[in-house]
C-alpha cells in the first residue's frame, strides 16, 4: 500500500477471513491459475432482483464491512495450511498456494453507491474490479456482508415507515437472533434503519448506538413481599433541593401512603378502572426498582393484572417519587390488546392526575407508554388503523430475524472481461444480465422527487438537468418514457481506489448512513413508500444500452433449429 493509504481495520466479526467463502471459489481460481488467465481484467457487480417484504424499496447497508473486508483480504500461511490438508487442496499444485499468499486488495476498485441509500433491482449496489481470480475470491463474502445487512436495515425501515415519525423503536431481538453475529448486526443495522436504541449492550459498546431496557417479569415475580424491600432510604432528587438536605429514610412507607391516597380516589374513576387490592409483591417490586433507579423508573405493569394492579401499582411509585423531586419515566405493555390496554392506561393516569391535582400527580398523564409482545409490520398497521397510545415500540423476533423474508438474494455476476462486455442468458428474463461496465444515475422530478434510475453504458455521457432523455426497459421493448431531470445523482461512488485505500472524502460513519437513510427515503414518492400495494419504482436503461444489450443477446444466444 502507499504510505498515506487509507487502510481500515479488521472486519468486525473475527470470522471475516479469507477462507469465509465457498470452495468453489478456490477451484475456479486455481483453474484460472493454471491455464493462465488468473490476471485478465474482470469487472463483476452485486445487485439484487426483487426488492423484499412486497415492498418496492430496498436499504443498502453492508458497505463499510465489505471495504474492511477488502481492506485486509489475504491468505495466512495457516489459511494455507488447511487448505493443503483438505480433499480440495489435495489436486493442486503447490505453486498455486503460493500464488495465494501473493493475493492482496492493491489491484482492485470498487464503486459503490453510498451505504444507507434506497436502492432499486438490477442497479449495482458494488462494482468490484480487478484480477480475475481475486475478484472471483471476494464474491461469496461480499453477498454475506451485504445480504443480510441490507434485509435488516430494509426490515427496520419498513417498520419507521409504519410507526410512523413520531414514536421511539427499540430493537429487542437479540435473544431470538440466529446466532451472536446476526444479534450483533441486527442493531446495528436496524439503528441505520430508522430506529432510536437497542437492549444490545455490546452493539452499543462496539457502534455508539443508544442502550435501553428496564426489567423483565421475573424480577417482579423475585419478590414475595416488603420484606425483599431492604434498602429503603432515597436521597431527594437534586433538582428539588435535595443536596445537603435529609433524605427519606422510608421510602416504602411513602410509597404505601401514596397507595392509601389513590384508594380515597378509586371510586371516583371510571367503573373499568376501579380495582379492589392490587398485588402487593408487585408494588414491592415496582419500590425496589424505583430505589435503584429513581429518575429513570419505568415499570412493566402486566405480571399480573394491568389495570387492576399494575396501573395503580405505578402510580403509587410514581407519586413518591414525585414527592422527593423525580419523574418517573413510564410504563410498558409486554402482553393483550395493545390498543385497548394503551388507550385505557393513559385514561387512568388522565383521572389520577384530574382527581388528585397537578400539585400531586402533575405529567403522570403524560408518561411514556411502551409496548412489546410480538410486534411486526402488520402489528404496527393495525395500530395506527385503530388507535392506541403508545410512544415507544419494542420490537424483537419479527424485526432481526426478517421473518417475512429471510433473504435479500443478492448475486454477483460477471459483466466484463478484458474491456469485453459478457451477458449471462436464461429462459427466466429476470436473470439475464445486463452486460458491461455501467454507470448509473438517478433523476429527480421538478417537485424534487426521485422518478428513475437509469443506468447508462461506460463511455456515454451523463444526463443533463434540462435535457430529454429516452429511458427504457432493459428487455421489455413497449416500456419506455422520455425523462427531463431537474437533478441528477450519480450513484456509484469510487470506494476502494488500490494501493491508496479507501477514498479519502469516504464517509463510512454509522449516523451519517443512519441519516442518509431517512433523506433517500423521503426522496421518494409517497406512492412507491405505502403499506399496501405500493407504486414500482422506474429501473431503466439508456437506448444505447439498451440497443447494446440486445444485439449481444442475439450474438450469444445459440439459433435452434427444427426438424
Amino acid at each position: 500500500m502507499d504510505a498515506d493509504a487509507r487502510v481500515l481495520g479488521a472486519p468486525h466479526n473475527a470470522l471475516v477471513t479469507a477462507l469465509l467463502t465457498d470452495t468453489y471459489q478456490l477451484t475456479m481460481a486455481y483453474a484460472y491459475w493454471r491455464n493462465g488467465t488468473h490476471d485478465r481484467h474482470a469487472v463483476f457487480e452485486l445487485f439484487f432482483r426483487a426488492n423484499p417484504f412486497n415492498g418496492e424499496f430496498t436499504v443498502f447497508a453492508g458497505l463499510e464491512e465489505a471495504l474492511r473486508y477488502v481492506s485486509n483480504f489475504g491468505f495466512t500461511r495457516d489459511d494455507v495450511a488447511y487448505l493443503k490438508s483438505t480433499p480440495v487442496g489435495a489436486n493442486m499444485e503447490e505453486e498455486f498456494f503460493d500464488f495465494l499468499l501473493t493475493l492482496d486488495g492493491r489491484e482492485l476498485k470498487v464503486y459503490a453507491q453510498h451505504e444507507g441509500s434506497v436502492v432499486f433491482p438490477r442497479v449495482p449496489l458494488l462494482r468490484v474490479e480487478g484480477p480475475l481470480a481475486v475478484v472471483q475470491l471476494l464474491e461469496t463474502t461480499l453477498l454475506c456482508l451485504v445480504n443480510y445487512a441490507s434485509l435488516v436495515a430494509t426490515n427496520a425501515a419498513r417498520h419507521r415507515l409504519v410507526a410512523g415519525p413520531d414514536v421511539s423503536l427499540l430493537e429487542f431481538g437479540l435473544r431470538r437472533a440466529q446466532g451472536v453475529d446476526g444479534g450483533v448486526s441486527a442493531s446495528r443495522y436496524a439503528y441505520l434503519g430508522g430506529f432510536d436504541a437497542t437492549s444490545n449492550v455490546e452493539a452499543g459498546r462496539q457502534f455508539g448506538i443508544p442502550i435501553k431496557g428496564t426489567h423483565a417479569h421475573s424480577y417482579v415475580q423475585s419478590h414475595a413481599g416488603w420484606d425483599c424491600v431492604r434498602n429503603p432510604k432515597l436521597a431527594l432528587s437534586a433538582k428539588a433541593g435535595g443536596e445537603g438536605k435529609k433524605a427519606c429514610d422510608d421510602f416504602p412507607a411513602l410509597v404505601r401512603d401514596k397507595m392509601r391516597q389513590l384508594e380515597r380516589i378509586r371510586d371516583d374513576m371510571e367503573v373499568d378502572l376501579q380495582w379492589t387490592e392490587t398485588n402487593e409483591s408487585e408494588l414491592a417490586a415496582f419500590t425496589s426498582y424505583a430505589l435503584a433507579f429513581p429518575s429513570s423508573f419505568l415499570a412493566l405493569v402486566d405480571t399480573y393484572d394491568v389495570l387492576k394492579s399494575g396501573l395503580p401499582n405505578f402510580c403509587a411509585v410514581a407519586l413518591a417519587l414525585r414527592e422527593l423531586g423525580y419523574a418517573a419515566l413510564g410504563i410498558r405493555l409486554d402482553s393483550g390488546d395493545l390498543s385497548y390496554l394503551s388507550k385505557r392506561a393513559r385514561v387512568f393516569l388522565v383521572n389520577v392526575e384530574r382527581l388528585l391535582g397537578t400539585k400531586i400527580a402533575d405529567n403522570l398523564s403524560a408518561v411514556t407508554i411502551t409496548a412489546s409482545n410480538d410486534i411486526h409490520e402488520e402489528v404496527l398497521y393495525s395500530l395506527r388503523q385503530h388507535g392506541h397510545e403508545i410512544d415507544a415500540f419494542g420490537i424483537g423476533t419479527h424485526l432481526v430475524t426478517c421473518l417475512k423474508q429471510p433473504a435479500l438474494g443478492c448475486v454477483y455476476k460477471l459483466v466484463e472481461v478484458d474491456g469485453v462486455p459478457r451477458i449471462k442468458l436464461s429462459e427466466d428474463i429476470g436473470k439475464v444480465t445486463i452486460p458491461g461496465c455501467k454507470n448509473a444515475y438517478r433523476m429527480f422530478s421538478q417537485t424534487g422527487e426521485a422518478i428513475v434510475d437509469v443506468m447508462t453504458r461506460r463511455d456515454e455521457p451523463a444526463p443533463k438537468i434540462g435535457e430529454r432523455i429516452l429511458c427504457r426497459h432493459p428487455f421489455l421493448e413497449s416500456k419506455r418514457a422520455y425523462v427531463v431531470p431537474s437533478k441528477v445523482e450519480p450513484l456509484f461512488h469510487l470506494m476502494w481506489d488500490g494501493a491508496r485505500g479507501v477514498n479519502a472524502d469516504v464517509d463510512l460513519s454509522l449516523e451519517t448512513s443512519r441519516a442518509r437513510c431517512a433523506e433517500s427515503i423521503r426522496q421518494l414518492r409517497s406512492d412507491h413508500l405505502r403499506y399496501t400495494n405500493p407504486t414500482p419504482y422506474k429501473v431503466s436503461v439508456s437506448a444505447s444500452l439498451y440497443d447494446f444489450i440486445h444485439t449481444l443477446w442475439l450474438a450469444e444466444a445459440p439459433v435452434g433449429e427444427l426438424r
